[in-house]
């Protein structure tokens, strides 16, 4: 299973995108909203919607 480089999730494969740099690297991302947010430059770990469904997991793994 890939691992949305923006917001750390796991993700189905033949869902999300993975797109590859001129370096070689792939880069992958399990929605359009993980992709644009990484594209504008802004940080994952600053997010709250990302910090919610963090905190819901752990929830959950309790």
């Amino acid at each position: 299973m890939p691992r949305c480089s923006f917001c750390k999730k796991y993700y189905k494969e033949p869902f999300g995108l993975t797109i590859f740099t001129s370096e070689g690297k792939a880069v992958h991302y399990c929605s359009s909203k993980c992709r644009k947010n990484h594209e504008l430059g802004r940080d994952g770990k600053k997010l709250g919607w990302i910090k919610k469904r963090k905190d819901i997991v752990k929830e959950m793994e309790e």
